[in-house]
């Protein structure tokens, strides 16, 4: 009985815009997956574990992602383009929110604050 395939383009699509809220790990192992529920306990800060799960999985070579997830699908993954894409738009959302994170850490230690 062969299992479904499980895409990487779209798993790493998940992790990247629903990291926080473990949609990735449901969709990879299902309900029963502790890390997904986790995920959803601690969403501020899983955010930016889903942002390098994003590019965990993104940059996981095929054979490795099907030898993980695809053993018994009867397909084989093929990643183009898209997921090229979907990492450098994770990557510069990452480099952003992280940014933006210390800026805002910065502003509340030394204006109190002041800037919103």
């Amino acid at each position: 009985m062969s299992t479904p395939h499980k895409n990487k383009t779209l798993a790493a699509f998940f992790a990247s815009f629903f990291g926080g809220l473990g949609v990735h790990r449901f969709y990879l192992y299902g309900k029963k997956d502790i890390w997904a529920w986790v995920h959803l306990v601690l969403f501020p800060l899983s955010v930016f574990a889903g942002f390098i799960e994003a590019l965990v999985i993104g940059l996981t070579p095929d054979e490795k992602w099907d030898a993980l997830h695809n053993r018994d699908s009867g397909r084989q993954s093929d990643s183009g383009w898209p997921l090229a894409i979907l990492l450098v738009l994770t990557f510069g959302g990452g480099a952003i929110a992280v940014i933006a994170a210390i800026a805002r850490t910065f502003d509340l230690l030394f204006t109190g604050g002041a800037y919103g």
